[in-house]
């Protein structure tokens, strides 16, 4: 997908994707990741999300990676933090109290850049990438964070219904992605209320991958 159309959702306030609390699948299911405070969480593609200040209020240490500077200025706003901002070649990290947020594209984000994680919160990364991107998101984001486990959650629904994103990615598709580096439990599926965007209805699943020897 081009990197464009992301800065133009954004430039324009487009973010109908944006949700106005902490998603209720965090605060129902992210207790199955058996976290700790002060554990550090990765939440791929975080946008301005209010999830990072829930998982900051619970204790937890936050790295997110985003596209649009637009988006993280403003979640450093509203958090009323003023970030540390370094700049790689291609990437600005803006650093603060628990909180580390890498802006660019994810997949110039390595293992060492991105430091230990002890988990991964993926709420909309793989729904946002084309069919095209997402294999190789699922083994990038497998490889930068050692296979920490994840809370993961998607959409399952008639593509040919609705062109995303949020695009159509299934349990049978997460499995093909992932059940080589993870045991996959599906812990919800619920339909969506009023329908995917008004228009499509949609199931939203929540799911837990596990390392085998979890």
């Amino acid at each position: 997908m081009d990197p464009q159309f992301w800065h133009s959702k954004w430039q324009s306030n487009e973010i109908g994707f944006h949700m106005n609390e902490a998603n209720p699948m965090l605060l129902a299911h992210f207790q199955r990741l058996q976290l700790q405070p002060g554990q550090r969480v990765f939440v791929p593609l975080c946008g301005k999300t209010l999830d990072i200040a829930w998982l900051l209020d619970q204790g937890f240490r936050v790295v997110g990676v985003e596209l649009s500077i637009l988006a993280i200025d403003q979640l450093f706003a509203e958090l009323g933090v003023a970030p540390e901002v370094t700049e790689y070649e291609e990437l600005i990290h803006y650093r603060a109290p628990n909180l580390d947020v890498f802006i660019g594209d994810l997949f110039l984000v390595s293992a060492a850049l991105l430091g230990e994680v002890d988990a991964v919160y993926d709420r909309a990364a793989l729904v946002a990438l084309p069919a095209d991107m997402r294999a190789e998101y699922t083994r990038h984001v497998v490889s930068i964070t050692a296979a920490a486990p994840q809370l993961l959650i998607t959409f399952d629904y008639d593509q040919s219904l609705l062109p995303g994103p949020p695009f159509c990615v299934n349990e049978a598709e997460v499995r093909r992605h992932y059940e080589s580096s993870y045991k996959i439990q599906l812990l919800e599926s619920t339909a969506v209320a009023g329908n995917l965007k008004g228009v499509c209805p949609a199931l939203e699943l929540v799911m837990l991958l596990q390392p085998p020897g979890a």
